[in-house]
């Protein structure tokens, strides 16, 4: 069994006792009978920890752990963004939240095109006119009917965190660094996050302008965030550029409620997210696609699973371009898209000999890669209640607006519609006419929340960032334990691979076996390799109640337990 990782970051110098300045990286834990908290920053799994030793569930500690991301994880985590959330009760009942961003009323399916019909990537990345409506705190409201304990006690601890700092960490004060000239670019007043010398680890980071947000939350509620001043903060930010959101647009945002996406996989029955998220349905299609070759036969990460789960991979997300899209706006396929029949003939042209060519599954564009930053929480209470949930900016940081005097990002989730038919977005995926923007229209995600139950009770809740990586993370961590029969921890620090039709490329990880590699190039795949995909949260808990916990070993994800 690999030990626990802690690491710790010990401040020099005279610091207010108030301050969070020890930072404990717990990569690791195998309990019983106790809640744990997987998410993207230590400080963030401890808040939703402690809200379960306060009594609170699952649910309680998954919207503690939000918040607080978007005050330790300003990258991702947030209140400016969206998400989804996938929660599994201990009485059985299975639900889901979709919180994802909206168009606003004044958004057009041409509103990023010049004159000559051009579709300009910079307008639907960067800046106002990039903001889809926030629905996270709406969200939060929405998942408070499941908790046990009230709005004012779960989000205190971000309130803490925002007012009194925080030492940020080596690999966050490379972010802060990195970003500092968009930040300048986008922001027309200076920003917390901005500083005359370069940020390093150990520099405590105070939020005051977020923590007065965060207070008008827990004394207003969903109204604090909605209406009033904050709405007026934000509108006012719109106003400084392009920005197309309206008061009426904050006041009429609504979470829609969705019946949870759930499928049969070898006997343990998978609920994910469906749409507007491609996760679920992509998930299903490329599990069951896999399942046709007896794909527990192989070895993980072997030249002949690695060819059957990326085929399953290029159809899926060739699918993915042609159908899908909000569910409210188009004719919803999944049923279809998920059956034996229809999979079964889309596999047809399957051959361990080669690769299949993407121009047979779609038509061939080409397409830039970019980086990807979103972020997970995975959730598990000592009842056994079960919280699955993906939540994003987007790209780092978002549009790299912070809203003037409240103190938070805001997302760039409307280049995740189809700006032009064709037209791919920051992570390379294309999408089509189901994709296509529309006022009010939730656009498509690959986020992919996802909890897997062995009779009856939860048997695995996991997730990951990443963009359109997130599927076929997910995919491989679902085929790790139950094909394989990998441990959490092997199954969440293993070298990822990720191949999404467009482009015809494998990406594997550096540390990706060199044999499968030259095995795979030698049946005419091209191989990239990139530094990273995804940072995945898993709890697996086995049927003698023993839990086992791991945080990537990517990022700062950390556990933590009641």
């Amino acid at each position: 069994m690999k030990k626990i990782l802690i690491a710790s970051i010990l401040l020099l110098g005279q610091l207010s006792w108030a301050q969070y300045t020890d930072i404990n990286i717990v990569k690791e834990v195998k309990v019983k009978n106790k809640g744990v908290v997987v998410s993207a920053h230590p400080l963030a799994s401890e808040a939703g920890a402690k809200i379960l030793k306060m009594g609170g569930n699952a649910y309680d500690a998954v919207t503690a752990t939000q918040y607080a991301l978007a005050v330790v994880y300003p990258q991702a985590g947030n209140i400016g963004g969206g998400g989804f959330l996938v929660g599994v009760k201990s009485n059985g009942e299975k639900f889901t939240l979709d919180y994802r961003e909206t168009a606003p009323k004044k958004a057009s399916r041409d509103m990023y095109l010049d004159k000559k019909g051009k579709a300009d990537t910079d307008l639907s990345q960067n800046g106002r006119l990039a903001v889809g409506i926030p629905g996270s705190v709406a969200g939060f409201f929405a998942t408070l009917k499941h908790c046990k304990l009230p709005m004012d006690k779960i989000i205190q601890p971000a309130i803490d965190l925002a007012e009194q700092g925080f030492a940020i960490t080596e690999k966050e004060a490379d972010m802060l660094n990195n970003n500092k000239e968009k930040f300048q670019r986008h922001n027309k007043s200076a920003i917390v996050f901005v500083k005359s010398t370069p940020w390093k680890a150990g520099d405590i980071l105070v939020q005051k302008d977020l923590a007065e947000t965060l207070k008008l939350i827990q004394k207003l509620g969903a109204k604090g965030f909605y209406e009033g001043k904050t709405a007026e903060l934000l509108i006012s930010e719109m106003k400084r550029g392009n920005g197309i959101i309206t008061l009426e647009d904050l006041k009429n945002y609504k979470v829609a409620e969705r019946k949870a996406l759930e499928f049969d996989y070898k006997g343990n029955n998978v609920v994910s997210m469906p749409l507007p998220s491609s996760g679920g349905v992509l998930l299903a299609q490329m599990l069951r696609m896999a399942s046709f070759e007896n794909l527990e036969k192989y070895q993980q990460n072997s030249t002949q699973a690695v060819q059957i789960m990326t085929e399953a991979e290029r159809r899926a997300f060739a699918d993915r371009a042609e159908y899908m899209g909000d569910p409210d706006f188009i004719q919803d396929k999944t049923s279809y898209l998920i059956s034996d029949d229809y999979l079964k003939n889309r596999w047809k042209s399957f051959s361990f000999d080669k690769a299949t060519p993407s121009s047979e599954v779609g038509k061939i564009i080409a397409q830039p890669k970019e980086s990807t930053q979103t972020t997970h929480i995975s959730v598990l209470d000592k009842d056994g209640n079960a919280a699955s949930v993906t939540t994003t900016l987007n790209g780092y940081y978002g549009s790299k607006v912070l809203v003037s005097g409240a103190g938070f990002f805001l997302n760039n989730e409307m280049d995740d519609f189809s700006i032009k038919p064709g037209v791919p977005n920051m992570f390379g995926a294309v999408g089509g006419e189901a994709n296509a923007i529309q006022p009010n229209k939730r656009m498509l995600s690959s986020m992919t929340p996802t909890i897997l139950l062995k009779n009856g009770k939860p048997y695995m809740v996991v997730g990951t960032p990443g963009g359109t990586t997130i599927p076929t993370s997910v995919y491989q961590s679902v085929v790790n334990v139950v094909d394989f029969k990998l441990d959490a921890n092997i199954s969440v620090n293993a070298p990822k691979f990720h191949h999404q039709w467009l482009p015809e490329t494998i990406s594997v990880e550096n540390n990706f076996p060199e044999s499968t590699i030259a095995e795979l190039k030698a049946k005419n795949y091209v191989i990239e390799k990139v530094k990273q995909i995804g940072k995945t949260e898993m709890i697996v808990l086995d049927e003698s109640g023993n839990i086992h916990a791991v945080a990537d070993g990517r990022g700062d994800d950390s556990v933590a337990t009641e």
